[in-house]
């Protein structure tokens, strides 16, 4: 007895489904969801900080914030410059939920990663998502930093600890704020899960943007001084502003 029915047409078979660009609409044979021409013309992080990632004129420089006042961060790795469109498909990403966006943009930073760790960048032994205030996380209803970590943990084969760090306090914003402000804006905001064990352990934080780098900064000191070694800053893009760490 047969089981299988008679079938003479063409059989569609998923795997080889052409995907449109989400940013142009065109159809695309790439693993991504964006044609290669999109992808060329996206803004490239070129030479920078060997240290924040900060835009320099010159390859192989370190910027004067870094060089006179290195901060608690060991390297900031980014692929693109917060212009457009990424600035516009991260605010789309974490503003207006579109998720499709922030999934293909962390699948890119992925392929940069593996591109660094091929040639010699260390391994961390965890990522870690920056935390979002409370109340902020309802209004939004999503981590876009905890979604980038998981979405990086797979195809990198690093575990994601996203419980690892917690916010204590809801902040204002650090757009708003100067420098000064920003810093006592953070003090006490971040802690380290107490049953975190971190000794001696290579992390990095994984964020969306690094503007002034005081978050990150703040992050870094702190799990330093819970113990680890090393920590690392995994972000999508890296705006043109200088750092502003002390």
């Amino acid at each position: 007895m047969r089981c299988q029915p008679q079938y003479d047409g063409s059989v569609y078979i998923w795997l080889k489904n052409k995907q449109s660009c989400l940013l142009c609409g065109e159809t695309t044979d790439t693993p991504q969801p964006i044609c290669t021409p999109c992808e060329s013309e996206l803004p490239w992080l070129g030479d920078q900080c060997s240290v924040c990632a900060l835009p320099l004129p010159m390859a192989g420089l370190c910027c004067g914030q870094c060089a006179t006042r290195p901060p608690a961060f060991e390297r900031v790795l980014a692929p693109w410059a917060y212009d457009f469109p990424v600035d516009t498909l991260i605010t789309r990403f974490k503003h207006q939920a579109k998720w499709p966006l922030g999934r293909l943009m962390g699948e890119l930073l992925a392929q940069s990663l593996q591109h660094h760790f091929d040639e010699g960048l260390e391994r961390p032994d965890a990522l870690v998502p920056v935390p979002l205030a409370a109340r902020r996380l309802r209004q939004r209803g999503f981590n876009q930093a905890t979604l980038l970590a998981r979405w990086l943990s797979k195809p990198l084969a690093i575990p994601c600890e996203e419980n690892l760090l917690r916010r204590t306090q809801d902040t204002p914003a650090q757009q708003a704020l100067d420098a000064k402000a920003r810093r006592r804006n953070l003090r006490q905001a971040f802690a380290v899960t107490p049953e975190a064990l971190l000794h001696n352990r290579h992390l990095a934080l994984v964020d969306d943007v690094l503007t002034t780098g005081a978050t990150a900064q703040a992050l870094a000191r702190l799990l330093l001084d819970a113990g680890a070694a090393r920590v690392d800053v995994y972000c999508l893009a890296r705006t043109p502003k200088p750092a502003e760490l002390a």
